[in-house]
This record gives structure tokens, C-alpha cells and sequence, in this order.
């Protein structure tokens, strides 16, 4: 026998072999359709009996085979069934001949046969036969499984009489003499008499009619054949038949042990009539044992037809474990012979299947090693294949999963060996597939994301690439690509940089003919491959979300609710949903995107290849919202460490959007990359809001950009910053153009500033803007510009201590050496640094120039101040201010939702010294209404500077140089100023309110005296402001006293001076001037009158102080002034009163007023002063002095002309 059958199992022994085979031509899908029917009926229970016949059925079987049916009878083919087409009653004839030629193949073993013919009808169909059946088609054949009973009936009959004709052969000693094959020429000449002959004979028939009982059904029997066979064979050794009678004894145990089958065969099979019930509880005990057997059993040849002795006499039926000692003693048996390969092969693939059932299996690897190991003829490849296909089989059945995928992968080889004329690469391909498990292989490669690598990666690389050239060789490079693209991301951590650069060269090779997809690919079979995306090409450890640049993030405009108020739910907090919103959070960003705006995501990538990766078509995989993903080509260098890399996208649709993953295609793959197949990845959160859209800003200046980035304490991010130097006092204008490069129109625009903190004190308004021309222009459409002017004016602490010049020597009021602040530090830089410490005498400060009366500038010149006369300390000349332009803007869907932008523009502005006021001071006028203002100015600058006051004659003031100048000015009626926001409680304390007035008097006073600088050279202006140098005491001098005085002849012509504070007061019809008698008698102005003419003079006085004042007595004293100091107050013949000289006023309350009236005649011309005196006890002490001071009154009086 040389044809091995793989599928063997012990079972099988019980078994009766039926060949089914087509004779003439007959299609294979008709043969096997008849084939599925009679194959159904594998087992039939014998009539009035309880027996039970089992049929094994083959489409094929060797001739040569069925020559060992002596040896064992479930080789033996005791039935054929044959099938053929017959459509005419002539071709009958010639039909049923080559029945009988098949049936003459196995004739000598046959018990019966049968023909199903289909398609003949007529006389030929109607005659009755019983080995043939005629059905007209194979659609109406509904009686074949019941004519497949009777044939197995007739089987049974054969059978039976065979075992009984056997076990009660009466022929003496004559038992013929069994034998294999190859034995028959070895007995030849051997003594047949001889005692040793007859043993063999009756041990081998024994062994025979053990193989008859168990296939009858008669399971008991064929126990108690076995082991009488089993002694006698022994005891002559006759080795080849005492393994088969030794087999034979354990299939009718494992039969008997393991009733559902060790073939895997479905359903457990019934076995009845030979089990007896005792026997029947024990059968799964291991301590059962061999039976014993009684020499006084046997008949002088042998064989004792009643067995009923032995079996009331023995445990029949061997362990588990004697079961495999017996096998393999059976085995070793069979090993002496070299004819007997096959069925040495085939006792330890049943005893394998056995051992795996017994879960053994190691032992069972043993019987394995040995099949391995057995020398068959020389088998064609196809019976090779089958072979190694098996033993795959049975070490994947013992739980050798590595074992078996080694030799299903020999298998597949095999199927292409070069001595095959057409290789199945297609087979092969298939058993390749099939070893993965065994190698812990998967084609998905999500099993590769979790944990360590599983398996010997060598080995796995190896079977790769072998699939990768089979599929080659097959015809179908989608699959090459796919197991290539596989085995580069899941085994690159294994390849050694030589690898890397071969597989990633063939993998671009196979995608310039078929590029890599992420579809599902489906093979013949139904295997289905996942795709296999790159996500170790590039690696990637982190993505962040990105927001939007800070000119260009979305803010929701404030509700009464609160932005963070939900209204899904009316209770504040429920424990129910908590959890899941805390999940939700915890994913969702707290930013927004916008409609129609680019958004970037950032992605930390690493090359782990020795060579330069190139990465094309990147972009996002999002869902929840419509969006357009820009892809990104990026070449990343050999090894490059963690790379950053921004993808952009715009979503296009409002809504909620999750950033999935991203797409790439890498050496012509395509690969979708999810972030949640990503291992080790770090992810900020992958959901963020996208709001309706809104217009998009572009802001230019007209002042260059600015190295200098402000850093607001706010956290706020300036989207540009512009400088600009400036003087101080100088005013600078800003154009800001504000382009609408977005799709929606700007329909809202609001502007606000922020000065950041400074140490220095700033005067006046810093940045000014007038927003009516810009919004005339809105709503502004897309690509349109409107233009914006802001005023940048930088007005500082003019002031500065150091005393430049000498103190006036002058009679009037001083104010000097009180602390000022200043924003430029207290020092002044040297502009001459060459000149000698001690200057010449000519340089030296003489007397203080004469201050003159006019009423232009009155200015006391000084010579230039050399460097040596300069404070020792440095100073600093600059100072910076900062700034924050805001503009808040909205429009589009986005404006109708709530939403608004904000763009920034940060303000650098270097702010350099342009002059400083050293020194203040203040000189009476000849007009007690008027004083003069002294201030020494500074220029530090490097520049000649002039400087004018009121619009009058400017100073000339060279660099670094100081002079004074003296600043007629109408004193002030502070008390008349309206009250200032700080007076109104937002001030916490009376030295604040205090602070906040005097700074609202000094900003009067500075925008009265309009002081200017320019600089010719520079073409640059601006103006200088005396806020912050005013002390108290200057302005105690600068003011007019609450008493108001007023002179006049006539009622409806008054002399007024108004002011707040302490002032003096003389009121006339034309403000700020006093007549008599209807003329100037004020400002140095003399009043004209006639001589001879009566002069009235009314003396009113106003109280605006909160006290009540009076009463007083003033006496009128005329005077001449010789003007050489030389007063004549002798004046009793040239002037003359009508009345007394003296005027009395009543107490006055607050806001009220008193008045008296005089009168004086000039007797002679001249130029003669009224002098207006204040009797000392009529004066209140507590009062200040120059509460009653009032002027001089000069009247010419003249001859009356004829």
C-alpha cells in the first residue's frame, strides 16, 4: 500500500467502505450533487437488531490499496456505486459494460453494487433490477437515500455471513493462512504442519474475525478476538499482524471510550447491543485492564465459537493510558517493516487524534516527530503537499500553533516547487494566509498598536515577503502593496536601515502601478484585508488644537445670563449627567473657530527612517461639520527628532467639529491616521466649536513697525505694534487703514484705548479720534478700506529743580527752590563738556535785566550757561509711553449670534525732552488785576529751539541753553470754575480733592498762557505746559481775592477784574477796565476830565468769600508822582471834595454787595493820582492783605479850552 490515508481515524475500523465513482461522462457538479445525497446516509441500525452498520464513502480510492483488505477490513472496498448519464436506449448496452469493467477493480472484495443511471426511459427503465436504479433527471430522484438503505442492508447480510462463516470454520487444522502483499512470496516452501504455522494461521484469522465483529456492530466480540489474536501472534512473533491485532484492540476501546468520534466528526455515534450497562458506567475509569484469557477457551484450531465465557470473564476494554502503550507498541511493530510505512503512518495520526482528545499533548508530538520521520515511497508533489498539510492539521489539533504554521508554510512551498510545470501560486498564497495565527501574525494592523510585539519578528518579516512575492506572482498588486505596506508598519521597529531603504524602494515600485487605498480588500475565499494606514510614517506624539490668532478669535458679547448660564437644564447641578459632561469637557477646547476662516492644528511628527521622508497630500480628517482640509507636502530629515507641523483647514459649516486624525501619503500610499489607533499620542482635545462667520480686519499705519512687542499685564496679544519718537509737548497724527479682507461686511466698529502703566504722570488727552467719518462709510464691504486718523499728543512734567539762572533782586513776590517732579529725572545732561570748570567773568550772571511794562512778553535775560555751570549728575533724556488701540468689530451671521472681534494695534512711543521749566516765579504788575508769570526755560535739546507764549514774540533758545522769560497774565477767578468730576465723591479724602483742583487750575492757566516750542530744523512743534510746576503759593498769586471793588462815575460804565479764589476785583461797563467819569483809569492808563468839572466816584463792593465781611471805612488820598520817586500829597488847593473824602460800607454777607458814593473837582490841570486807603480799624485781622488792595486811579485833568 502506498497511498496513505491522512484522514484516518480510529473510528474508522468500524467502518464498511463504499466507493462512489462516475462511469462515462458525467459533469461534476451532477456527481456531486447525487454524491452529498448517498454520502447522507453514513449509518443505518440493523433490522431487528440493535446494531448499528456505519458506511465510510470515497469518490477515489487507490486499487492497490484495497489489496491490504485481509490485513485490515475497513481497507477493504465492500460496495461500488456508480453514477452515469444514459439518455438512449442504444448506449444502455454500452453503459452497463462499463459498469461491470469498474465493478472488476474491486471484485474480489466486493459484496454488492449498484448503478443509478439517469435520463433513459422507456422499456429499458420499466424492467425491475435491483442493482439498478433509472431516474429520468437529476432534479426527480427522491428514492435515492432509500435504495442506498437496502444496498446497505445487502451489505449487512454479506457481512454477517462472513463473520459467522469465520468464527465457525470447522475445517480442523486447515485455516488458511492470511497475508499482506508483500508476504506471499516469503511462505513459499515453509512447512505448513508445523505447530508454529498453526499458531500464526489461528492468530491471524482471529485478529480477522475481530475486524468482521467490530464492523457488524458487535463491539464486545471484536474486544475478546483482539486479545486472543493478540496471544497468539506474540507468542510466535509475528510482529506485523500482532501491531494490527494490537490496533485492532485499541480502536475498539477508543470506540468504545469516546463515542462522539476523535475525526471531529459532528453528532456522537450510537453504539447498541454489544455494551453491556456495568461496563458501560466504568468505560471512561483508567484502571481498566487488558482482558485474561483462559487457554480452555480455545478449540483445538483455536477458535471457540462461544464467546460468552471470555466475556463473562474480562475486562475487555483497555485504558486511556493502556490505549497509547498499545499504539505504540503497535507502532514499533510496524516500524520493522519498510512495507509498512503507510500503515505505520496512518496508526499515529489515529493515535494523535486520540492523544488530542485526551488533551496529551506533548506525546502526542511525539507520534507526530515519528510520522515526520517515516520513509514512504517517492511521493509526487501533490501527495506532498497533502502530507505536510495534514501534520499542520493535527500539531494545530494538539495546540502546536508554530508547529503547525511551519509545516502549512512547507506546504505552500511545496505547491511552487520548481519541478511543478505550473506553480499554484494561488495555493500557495492561500496556505500562507493560513500560517499567520501560528506565527501570531495579523492582517489587521490594529493588533500591532497594543502592547509588545508578540512573536519572532524575523520569522513574521520572512512570511511576509513571501506573501508579498506570491501575490506578485499571482497577478494582483493591490494585494503585493497591501501585505508591503503591512509589513513596513508593523515590523519597522525590527528593520535593520539597509531593509528600511529596500522594502520602502520596492513599496514605491508596486504603487507607481497600483497606489496604496484605505479600502477593505476582498479575496476569492472572503477574506477580507483591512487597510493598513502609516501612522510610524511619520510618527506622531502630540496634537494641539490650535486657536486663532488674536486679531482674529471670536468673542461672545456679554448677556444678562452669563455666557456660561445653561438653559437645557433647570436645575444647577445634576448628578445624573455630571459624569458625561465632565467626558465631554474634558475632550471639547474652550476656544472657537470660525466660519470660513483658516484653522491650524499641530502636530509634533518624528522620521524614524535612516533617509529623508517626504510626506504628501497631509491634511485633516474631521466630522460633525463641513470642512475643506488644505493638504501640506513636508520633506522631514534622516532621523529628525520631533518635528512641529500645522495643518490647515476651513470649516464651512457652523456647528461642532472633531478633529479625528489626519490623512497622508507616504511612498505612494494613501493612509487615513485616526488618533484614537495612535499609541502613546499626547492630545490637548480633539472638539472645538465653530461659530457663524464673521468680517475679517487688515489694519496698515502710517508709522513703521515696532521692534518693541507690548506685554499687557491683561494677558491680551497685540496683533501689531507701530513707534514713533516724539518731543515732548509734540502731537503726532496716526492714519490707520482698515481693510475688510474677509466675505462678510462690517456692519459694527467701536474703538477704545488703554494706556498701560507709567510711573510718569501724563497731562491732557494722550490719543484722540473722531470715529463720524469711518461709520459714514459702513456697513463696509468685503475688500473695501476705510480710513482712520488718531492724534498722538505726548505732554509730560515739564519741570525740573535745578536753578539755572540767579534769583531776581526785584522788590516783587519770589516763589522758588520747591520740589517739582519731573518724567526725565532730575539731572541735565552737559551739552559743552570742554568748557573750563571756572568760567571767565564775562560769562557770569549779572544783575536781573529790567522788567518792563507793555504788554507784550517781559523777559529777563540771563547769559548762555556753560556745561561747568550744570548739575554734576546725568541725565536721562527719554521716556517711553505705551499704548493699546482696541477696535471691536462685528458683522455677518456672526454679529446676529453675539459675536465680535477684537484687533489690536500696540503704541510705542519714545518721548524725548524738549524744554524744561527750572524755575517758576511771579512779579506784581502795575495792575492789580495782572501779574507777572517768571519761568526759566531749558532747552534740552540738541537743536536751536524757540519759544513764544500768547502769540507773542518768540524766544530764541540755543542748545542747552536756560533763559527767563516774564508772562503777563490776567490773574484767574478760580472760584468761578465749574466744579470737576473729582468734586463729585469719586475722591476718597480732602487731599485729593484738593490735588484734583489744583490740577484743574493749572490746566486753565496753561491753556491761557499757550506757550509753544519749534524746532526750525526739525520742522517739528509743539507746546509746553506749566501743569504740575504751579505750588499752591504761586496760585495764591495768580488768583483774584473774593472781595470785588468797584469805582465808577456813572452807574452803567464799570471797571471789572474777575477771578477765583483770592482776587481783587474792579468791574466797569467794559470788562477788565476802570473809567472815571467815562474813561481808562486802569493798566497805567490815565482818565481825562476838565478842570472845573465835578468827577463821581462809587465805590461797590461784591462779597463772593463764604464769610461775612465788613464794615469799612476808605479814605480817598489824593497824590502827584514827580517820577523821581518824590510823592506830593499836599494836594488841598488843587482838589477839591464835594462831600467827605472818606466812604463808608456796611457789613456785606456772602454774595451779597454795598456801595457808596463821592464826588472830587480838579481845581488845576495836571496828571494826579487817587490813592484809596483802608483805615487800619476797620480792617478784619484774620483777613489777607491783598484782599484790599485796590488800584491807583491816574486822571489828567485839563483846561477847559476856550
Amino acid at each position: 500500500m502506498s497511498v496513505p490515508d491522512y484522514m484516518q481515524c480510529a473510528e474508522d475500523h468500524q467502518t464498511l467502505l463504499v466507493v462512489v465513482q462516475p462511469v462515462g461522462i458525467v459533469s461534476e457538479e451532477n456527481f456531486f450533487r447525487i454524491y452529498r445525497r448517498i454520502s447522507s446516509v453514513s449509518q443505518i441500525s440493523v433490522r431487528d437488531s440493535q446494531r448499528v452498520l456505519y458506511i465510510r464513502y470515497r469518490h477515489h480510492y487507490p486499487p492497490e490499496n484495497n489489496e491490504w483488505g485481509e490485513f485490515q477490513t475497513h481497507r477493504k472496498v465492500v460496495g461500488l456505486i456508480t453514477i452515469t448519464d444514459c439518455f438512449s436506449p442504444r448506449d444502455w448496452p454500452q453503459t452497463f459494460e462499463k459498469f461491470h469493467v469498474q465493478k472488476e477493480i474491486y471484485g474480489a472484495t466486493l459484496y454488492d453494487s449498484r448503478l443509478f443511471v439517469f435520463g433513459l426511459q422507456g422499456e429499458v427503465a420499466e424492467q425491475p433490477r435491483t442493482d439498478v436504479a433509472f431516474y429520468p433527471n437529476y432534479d426527480d430522484c427522491d428514492t435515492v437515500e432509500k435504495r442506498i438503505e437496502d444496498f446497505i442492508e445487502s451489505l449487512f447480510i454479506v457481512l454477517e455471513s462472513k463473520r459467522l462463516d469465520r468464527a465457525t470454520d470447522k475445517s480442523g487444522d486447515k485455516i488458511p493462512l492470511l497475508c499482506v502483499p508483500f508476504e506471499k512470496k516469503d511462505f513459499v516452501g515453509l512447512d505448513t504442519d508445523s505447530r508454529h504455522y498453526k499458531k500464526r494461521c489461528q492468530g491471524r484469522m482471529r485478529k480477522h474475525v475481530g475486524d468482521l465483529c467490530l464492523q457488524a456492530g458487535m463491539l464486545q466480540d471484536s474486544l475478546v478476538h483482539y486479545h486472543m489474536s493478540v496471544e497468539l501472534l506474540r507468542s510466535v512473533n509475528d510482529f506485523l499482524w500482532l501491531g494490527a491485532a494490537l490496533e485492532g484492540l485499541c480502536s475498539a476501546s477508543v470506540i468504545y471510550h469516546y463515542p462522539g468520534g476523535t475525526g471531529g466528526k459532528n453528532g456522537a455515534r450510537r453504539f447498541q447491543g454489544s455494551l453491556f450497562p456495568a461496563e458501560a458506567a466504568n468505560r471512561h475509569r483508567p484502571g481498566a485492564q487488558e482482558v485474561l484469557i483462559d487457554p480452555g477457551a480455545l478449540t483445538t484450531n483455536g477458535i471457540n465459537p462461544d464467546t460468552s465465557a471470555e466475556i463473562g470473564r474480562a475486562k475487555n476494554c483497555l485504558s486511556p493510558e493502556d490505549i497509547i502503550e498499545k499504539y505504540k507498541e503497535a507502532i514499533s511493530y510496524y516500524s520493522k517493516y519498510k512495507n509498512a510505512g503507510v500503515i505505520e503512518l496512518e496508526a499515529c495520526v489515529k493515535a494523535v487524534r486520540v492523544l488530542a482528545i485526551q488533551k496529551r499533548s506533548m506525546e502526542a508530538s511525539e507520534f507526530l516527530q515519528n510520522a515526520v520521520y517515516i520513509n514512504l515511497r517517492q511521493l509526487s508533489e501533490e501527495e506532498k503537499i497533502q502530507r505536510y498539510s495534514i501534520l499542520s492539521e493535527l500539531y494545530e489539533l494538539i495546540g502546536f500553533h508554530r508547529k503547525s504554521a511551519f509545516f502549512k508554510r512547507v506546504a505552500a512551498m511545496q505547491c511552487v516547487a520548481p519541478s511543478i510545470a505550473e506553480p499554484g501560486w494561488r495555493a500557495c498564497y492561500k496556505l500562507l494566509l493560513e500560517t499567520l495565527p501560528g506565527y501570531s501574525l495579523s492582517l489587521d494592523p490594529k493588533d500591532f498598536s497594543k502592547g509588545t510585539h508578540r512573536g519572532w519578528a524575523a520569522v513574521q518579516m520572512r512570511l511576509l515577503h513571501e506573501l508579498v512575492y506570491a501575490s506578485r506572482r499571482m497577478g494582483n498588486p493591490a494585494l503585493s502593496v497591501r501585505h508591503l505596506s503591512f509589513l513596513l508598519q508593523t515590523m519597522l521597529d525590527f528593520l535593520s536601515d539597509q531593509e528600511k531603504k529596500d522594502v520602502t524602494q520596492s513599496l514605491e515600485n508596486y504603487t507607481s502601478k497600483c497606489p496604496g487605498t484605505m479600502e477593505l480588500l476582498t479575496l476569492p475565499d472572503g477574506l477580507t484585508l483591512p487597510p493598513v494606514p502609516f501612522t510610524k510614517l511619520p510618527i506622531v506624539r502630540h496634537v494641539k488644537l490650535l486657536n486663532l490668532p488674536a486679531s482674529l478669535r471670536p468673542q461672545k458679547m456679554k448677556s444678562l445670563l452669563g455666557q456660561n448660564m445653561s438653559t437645557k437644564s433647570p436645575f444647577i447641578y445634576s448628578p445624573i449627567i455630571a459624569h458625561s459632561r465632565g467626558e465631554e469637557r474634558s475632550k471639547k477646547i474652550d476656544f472657537q473657530w470660525v466660519q470660513g476662516d483658516v484653522c491650524e492644528v499641530q502636530l509634533m511628527v518624528y522620521n524614524p527612517m535612516p533617509f529623508e521622508l517626504r510626506v504628501e497630500n497631509m491634511g485633516l480628517l474631521t466630522s460633525g461639520v463641513e470642512f475643506e482640509s488644505l493638504p501640506a507636502a513636508l520633506s522631514l530629515p534622516a532621523e529628525s527628532g520631533l518635528y512641529p507641523v500645522t495643518l490647515v483647514g476651513v470649516p464651512r459649516t457652523t456647528g461642532t467639529i472633531t478633529v479625528n486624525g489626519y490623512h497622508t501619503t507616504v511612498f505612494g500610499v494613501f493612509s487615513d491616521c485616526l488618533l484614537d489607533n495612535l499609541p502613546g499620542i499626547k492630545s490637548s482635545g480633539s472638539t472645538v466649536e465653530v461659530v457663524p462667520a464673521l468680517p475679517r480686519l487688515q489694519m496698515s499705519t502710517s508709522l513703521p513697525r515696532s521692534a518693541h512687542s507690548l506685554q499687557p499685564s491683561s494677558g491680551d496679544e497685540i496683533s501689531s505694534n507701530v513707534s514713533v519718537q516724539l518731543y515732548n509737548g509734540e502731537t503726532q497724527q496716526l492714519i490707520i487703514k482698515l481693510e475688510n479682507v474677509g466675505m462678510e461686511p462690517l456692519e459694527k466698529l467701536e474703538v477704545t484705548s488703554k494706556i498701560l502703566t507709567t510711573k510718569e504722570k501724563l497731562y491732557g488727552d494722550f490719543l484722540s479720534w473722531k470715529l463720524e467719518e469711518i461709520l459714514a462709510q459702513f456697513p463696509l464691504q468685503p475688500g473695501k478700506i476705510a480710513t482712520f486718523t488718531m492724534n498722538i499728543k505726548v505732554k509730560l512734567d515739564f519741570s525740573c529743580q535745578e536753578n539755572l539762572l540767579q534769583d531776581l533782586s526785584d522788590d516783587g513776590i519770589s516763589v522758588s527752590g520747591f520740589p517739582l517732579s519731573s518724567p526725565f529725572r532730575q539731572v541735565v545732561r552737559s551739552r559743552v563738556d570742554s568748557k573750563p570748570t571756572n568760567p571767565p567773568e564775562s560769562s557770569k550772571v549779572g544783575d536781573a535785566s529790567h522788567v518792563k511794562d507793555g504788554i507784550g512778553s517781559h523777559v529777563a535775560r540771563s547769559g548762555f550757561i556753560p556745561g561747568s555751570h550744570l548739575p554734576h549728575h546725568q541725565r536721562d533724556l527719554g521716556d517711553t509711553l505705551e499704548a493699546i488701540l482696541n477696535f471691536k468689530y462685528s458683522g455677518g451671521p456672526g454679529h446676529v449670534e453675539g459675536y465680535y472681534r477684537n484687533l489690536s494695534l500696540g503704541l510705542h512711543v519714545e518721548v524725548e525732552p524738549s524744554v524744561f521749566f527750572t524755575r517758576v516765579s511771579t512779579l506784581p504788575a502795575t495792575s492789580t488785576r495782572q501779574c507777572h508769570l517768571l519761568l526759566d526755560v531749558f532747552n534740552s535739546t540738541e537743536h536751536e529751539l524757540t519759544i513764544s507764549a500768547q502769540g507773542n514774540e518768540e524766544l530764541i533758545l540755543h542748545a542747552s541753553e536756560c533763559q527767563r522769560m516774564a508772562i503777563q497774565v490776567d490773574k484767574f477767578n478760580f472760584e468761578s470754575f465749574p466744579e470737576s468730576p473729582g468734586e463729585k465723591g469719586q475722591f476718597a479724602n480732602s487731599k485729593q480733592l484738593e490735588e484734583e483742583r489744583q490740577e484743574a487750575r493749572g490746566l486753565e492757566i496753561s491753556s491761557k498762557l499757550d506757550i509753544h516750542w519749534k524746532i526750525p530744523s526739525l520742522r517739528r512743534r509743539g507746546e509746553a505746559s506749566v501743569e504740575g510746576l504751579l505750588n499752591q503759593l504761586v496760585l495764591e498769586h495768580l488768583q483774584l481775592a473774593p472781595l470785588q471793588w468797584v469805582l465808577s462815575e456813572h452807574l452803567s460804565k464799570k471797571a471789572k477784574v474777575e477771578g477765583e479764589g483770592l482776587n481783587i476785583v474792579i468791574v466797569s461797563s467794559k470788562e477788565r477796565d476802570v473809567l472815571v467819569d467815562g474813561q481808562l483809569c486802569d493798566c497805567g492808563a490815565a482818565a481825562s476830565c476838565r478842570v472845573g468839572d465835578p468827577v463821581r466816584l462809587e465805590v461797590r463792593l461784591t462779597n463772593r468769600s463764604p464769610r461775612s465781611v465788613g464794615p469799612f471805612a476808605l479814605t480817598v488820598v489824593p497824590f502827584q508822582d514827580h517820577q523821581n520817586g518824590v510823592h506830593n500829597d499836599d494836594l488841598r488847593h488843587a482838589v477839591s471834595f464835594v462831600g467827605s473824602s472818606t466812604f463808608y460800607l456796611q457789613a456785606v454777607q456772602p454774595a451779597g454787595e454795598s456801595a457808596c458814593l463821592g464826588a472830587l473837582l480838579f481845581l488845576y490841570a495836571g496828571d494826579f493820582f487817587l490813592n484809596i486807603r483802608f483805615h487800619e480799624d476797620s480792617v478784619s485781622k484774620d483777613l489777607p492783605p491783598s484782599w484790599f488792595c485796590l488800584p491807583s486811579v491816574h486822571v489828567c485833568a485839563q483846561e477847559v479850552q476856550a
